[in-house]
């Protein structure tokens, strides 16, 4: 996979993704907010102090990266709240929109000078951004972030198209992390099926919305 760069490296999926890829041989770039003993020890590149809900953060961060080639870009950062309609947190819904849709867009924008030819970018998002999929409510400032994304997504594989670089829109599953207090599947799990579908992603599937485990087409 050459050259890749993980968002949200720290933990979780994002320190799964740096682990996984390191094994297959991907120099990997982790960037983060703030590094955890667990990145540090696996001995990739770390970019930490990088907030992609900052403007000034992605820009400093394409700056040090100034002169590298990066053949697969991950924007894996993002965060959870868990509002209702009855305790709706208004700032926290503006919080979740700046770091997991405006976040891999700021990212991927920042960056597009590094991607090499037939790059790809990955964005990690949600089956919860899905509104026909959306059976139970709740959740406003996670699914609108998600389904934005989504849109951003969509815009970004038909922009880079032309340069070579196809973009997936991959749900990651439940994930047992500290974002779901540990509940669903193992996050070595998830990431083999998410670099299943980075794998198998060409500029025909480019800005299509993909489970990653099962390989199947989410509707939006």
């Amino acid at each position: 996979m050459g050259q890749t760069l993980v968002t949200g490296a720290n933990r979780g999926i994002g320190l799964e993704l740096c682990k996984q890829l390191k094994a297959r041989g991907a120099v990997v770039i982790a960037v983060c907010r703030k590094a955890s003993p667990e990145l540090e020890a696996l001995g990739v590149r770390v970019e930490s102090g990088v907030d992609v809900s900052d403007a000034g953060s992605v820009k400093e961060l394409a700056q040090r990266l100034s002169g590298v080639s990066l053949d697969l870009l991950i924007n894996n950062a993002g965060i959870l709240r868990g509002e209702n309609l009855a305790a709706l947190d208004f700032d926290g819904i503006a919080e979740q929109y700046e770091v997991n849709a405006m976040g891999p867009l700021r990212v991927t924008a920042a960056l597009a000078p590094l991607l090499s030819k037939d790059a790809k970018v990955a964005i990690i998002t949600s089956r919860m951004g899905s509104m026909a999929d959306n059976g139970s409510g709740g959740y406003y400032g996670y699914r609108m972030s998600k389904a934005a994304v989504n849109a951003a997504g969509v815009s970004l594989a038909r922009d880079m198209k032309a340069r070579g670089v196809a973009v997936a829109l991959l749900h990651p599953g439940m994930v047992a992390t500290e974002m779901t207090g540990k509940n669903g599947i193992p996050a070595d799990e998830s990431v083999r099926g998410l670099l299943a579908r980075i794998d198998a992603l060409t500029l025909e599937t480019s800005g299509k919305f993909f489970h990653a485990g099962t390989g199947e087409e989410l509707p939006w």
